[in-house]
């Protein structure tokens, strides 16, 4: 993994400052294990192969270029679990899809049965690459405008729309009145698969009580709920699936692991009528997010014994200067707060210690470093030879992708240096969403890679399997 990661590098003529989260115990006697010494291990691996890349390559830059991050998945125990509402996640977390292919129903030609057809939500379909990272009631929201645009200038589709009685048309209606004019089929496709997706997933959400669901989980991990709600709310909604229970629980884990010693874990299982297997999952969850030093400041001995201040054990607390436009659109993943820390020159380097001393032009002023990176021929930097999806593009009905990648090609030349960040044992597409968002925020841009991308049932499975085999093998060791 590290060869690849340098090779990354190499191939992009960028030299990064290499930061890792350090391995902590609590105390002295508690034991490390394998898992707290990955990112350290990670790092020192990236930056020997760098150290080669810079004796032996010539075209290889001899000052830093650039920031990469390591992490790994603990992280944030709570991202991959808890429900993230933008369009991207709520497809890849709700509808079976393969990857990125989504398979759905199209009228059939000879007027037939449905026939099934695949597409891949990719970069190269304007519509999704507006939408992915918007909340799903927003996303909602304005593929009914673009619909409602799409009549409106097109004269067929209005005198259509005008033999119909009065009132306000939804968005189902506008989409089989348009889809009845043969001439637009094809601009329309692209529309009403987006329509028939969103629409689908609006009524999972209903059908499964997920704004209920949703609701709990944000207030758990703001410290605005606690055992009494989950109780209630297990005693109350019995139709809820076993996987969101599972996914509660394991968020309530994460954030009061305190309030599972002794028989609390199996009383609660019993009550979401869980088999055991289940329960270990809940229990790994425990077990790391227990160990964990994003627990350590906010776990005490006065504030367990008293609870006077609720907020204490909230394993996130509210942003200031930033409004939630959409409702359970709280949540924000671990990696925002350390990616704005890390553009500031805030981020601790007790916590993330640096493998190389930075020359001395790498530091200043940001701006000044960021000039100084793009003003100079060399080293050269990939920004000049972006890919397609990043290049301007427009959509066919009158409306544009969205504003970063339209102006992509030009824009990503007068950002100041990148940031890199690799999340050993998978990312979360919550994290995606605030790479993309903090791209424009810094005016830098963030990339992030990992092991892998998974959603919540896959990162369930990989993290059982996970605990069960490092339990075999005894990856545990003093």
């Amino acid at each position: 993994m590290a060869i690849r990661i340098a090779t990354v590098f190499a191939s992009l003529r960028e030299f990064p400052m290499v930061r890792y989260r350090a391995a902590k115990s609590l105390d002295p006697t508690t034991m490390t294990t394998f898992r707290d010494l990955i990112p350290t291990k990670l790092a020192a691996g990236v930056w020997n192969c760098l150290m080669k890349y810079k004796a032996n390559l010539s075209h290889f830059p001899q000052t830093e270029t650039c920031e990469l991050l390591i992490l790994d998945r603990s992280v944030d125990q709570i991202a991959p679990v808890i429900h993230e509402w933008t369009y991207d996640a709520m497809c890849h977390d709700l509808l079976n899809m393969e990857g990125n292919k989504y398979v759905h129903e199209v009228p059939s030609k000879a007027a037939g049965a449905p026939e099934k057809k695949e597409v891949l939500l990719e970069d190269h379909d304007p519509i999704w690459l507006e939408l992915r990272h918007a909340h799903i009631a927003d996303a909602s929201e304005r593929l009914h405008e673009k619909m409602t645009s799409f009549v409106s200038k097109n004269k067929a589709a209005q005198v259509h729309h005008g033999s119909r009685d009065g009132g306000e048309l939804s968005t189902r209606d506008l989409q089989k009145m348009v889809q009845a004019l043969p001439q637009y089929s094809e601009q329309i496709d692209k529309l009403s698969l987006h329509v028939d997706i969103a629409g689908k997933i609006n009524n999972m959400i209903k059908e499964m009580g997920l704004k209920d669901l949703g609701q709990l989980e944000q207030d758990l991990v703001f410290g605005d709920a606690g055992t009494k709600d989950i109780i209630n709310f297990l005693r109350t909604k019995l139709d809820v699936t076993r996987e969101s229970k599972l996914r509660l629980l394991m968020i309530y884990a994460a954030c009061y692991p305190e309030k599972f010693a002794g028989d609390k874990i199996m009383k609660l299982m019993e009550l979401a009528r869980l088999p055991p297997e289940d329960m270990n999952a809940v229990n790994n969850m425990r077990l790391l997010e227990g160990a964990s030093d994003t627990k350590k400041s906010s776990l005490g001995a006065f504030s367990l014994k008293f609870d006077v201040h609720k907020k204490k054990h909230a394993a996130r607390k509210d942003r200031s200067g930033e409004e939630a436009m959409w409702q359970l659109s709280r949540f924000y993943p671990v990696i925002e707060e350390l990616l704005e820390k890390l553009g500031k020159g805030e981020l601790p380097k007790n916590d993330y210690p640096c493998m190389n001393d930075p020359s001395p032009t790498f530091h200043g002023s940001s701006r000044t470093a960021s000039a100084q990176i793009s003003q100079a021929p060399a080293p050269h930097s990939m920004r000049q030879r972006r890919a397609t999806w990043a290049r301007p593009r427009g959509s066919d009905d009158g409306y544009s992708s969205d504003s970063i990648l339209r102006h992509a090609s030009s824009d990503f030349k007068k950002m100041g240096q990148r940031i890199f960040v690799f999340i050993v044992g998978g990312a979360t597409r919550s994290e995606l969403r605030v790479c993309h968002k903090l791209t424009t925020k810094l005016k830098r841009e963030i990339v992030l890679g990992s092991s892998s991308l998974d959603d919540p049932p896959q990162f369930i499975t990989v993290r059982n399997l996970f605990f069960y085999y490092s339990y075999c093998l005894g990856f545990l060791f003093h």
